[in-house]
């Protein structure tokens, strides 16, 4: 009921600008450890059956944040002192970067979603580097990066192998993204050609920074609007290439079904919350049965509760994670969300999350 007053006063603000203040406020709330530590501990649903291992990680619970609310990594702590089984920083390039020109972030509140046209807004591998330098990460710590905007596609291996180089001795996990609709020609990269040579080349550059430690696994983020051929296709360089998993999926640019007043004069940008919902479901079930399963998926799109969670990871998500969720339900979606996989695990008969993986497909 609190958060609805604040979400109600934080909405009459520009969007963008009503992030940053939010972000600000709990950053400073949660920079002492102690404080810290003490809200982590109430807002953290600690049981086992919760706890999911993949690719030899350990996560406390399976319900993550995803790339774009953290670009830079100034939050992390304070993000996962929330209870979040996972935080996603980035997505980072190796150029820093202004994004497009704002307003480039809108609610449509009747759809329960937002409009984004950010661009990669962000610091740069470098600043990010420096960041995290020093810093004891407390989540488990994705990093997503991306191609600068400035770097012609003929170039982009070369440009997120910089990022790669910059960020590998931080991340648990690496997410390439190669499926945002807001860089000019980035989509294009889902293709199988330049999409195998990309992985290729950044499979290798992560083996050779591993040697002798520990080997982040590298994870390829994909669209909801590539139609089920090219999904395919996707998944065969997956496969083939041996990259380590695949999250599904990013924004859409379809505006079909949507009601929100006004959504064409916003102008171009990729949609998140609910109506990418079902599509994002599809392809984590296409992608689960393509691949027995042998591919960890990381389910993102209209997760707003324990719900649409267990959907998810039902349809084959070995992880999800919230964004646009956490804008419309507040700080303590991920308490709730947690509580309440472990209601619907129970009345279910599910013994724990590991079981709910893939269980639409072996009904």
């Amino acid at each position: 009921m609190l958060y609805r007053v604040v979400r109600g006063a934080m909405f009459g603000l520009e969007a963008e600008r009503a992030h940053h203040l939010a972000m600000g406020a709990l950053s400073a709330l949660m920079k002492p450890d102690a404080v810290r530590a003490l809200l982590g501990a109430a807002l953290r649903v600690d049981d086992a059956r919760l706890k999911q291992k993949v690719w030899g990680l350990e996560f406390e619970n399976p319900v993550g944040l995803a790339a774009g609310f953290d670009k830079d990594a100034r939050w992390v702590n304070a993000l996962g002192a929330l209870g979040f089984g996972h935080v996603e920083i980035g997505t980072v390039t190796a150029l820093g970067q202004a994004g497009n020109p704002r307003p480039r972030l809108f609610r449509l509140v009747e759809d329960e979603a937002l409009l984004n046209r950010m661009g990669f807004n962000n610091a740069g591998s470098e600043a990010v580097a420096r960041h995290l330098q020093g810093v004891k990460v407390e989540p488990v710590l994705g990093v997503n990066i991306g191609k600068s905007k400035v770097t012609p596609l003929e170039d982009a291996a070369e440009d997120y192998a910089t990022t790669l180089r910059r960020l590998h001795r931080f991340a648990d996990y690496i997410v390439v993204n190669v499926s945002s609709p807001n860089t000019p020609g980035l989509r294009s990269l889902q293709g199988r050609g330049p999409l195998e040579a990309l992985l290729v080349r950044l499979k290798a550059i992560n083996t050779e920074l591993s040697e002798g430690g520990r080997k982040p696994p590298l994870l390829v983020k994909v669209s909801p609007d590539l139609g089920d051929g090219a999904l395919d296709e996707v998944v065969e360089v997956v496969e083939e290439v041996g990259i380590d998993g695949i999250v599904a999926t990013n924004t859409t640019i379809s505006r079909q079904g949507l009601r929100s007043a006004g959504v064409d004069a916003m102008g171009a940008g990729g949609v998140s919350g609910r109506p990418v919902r079902s599509r994002s479901l599809e392809v984590i079930g296409r992608i689960y049965a393509r691949t027995e399963g042998r591919v960890p998926i990381v389910g993102v799109g209209g997760i707003f509760g324990a719900e649409d969670a267990l959907a998810a990871m039902e349809a084959g998500a070995s992880l999800v994670q919230v964004w646009t969720g956490f804008v419309y339900e507040g700080p303590l979606l991920v308490r709730r969300m947690n509580r309440g996989l472990l209601r619907l695990m129970e009345a279910r008969g599910y013994g724990d999350v590991g079981e709910v993986v893939g269980a639409a497909h072996r009904r």
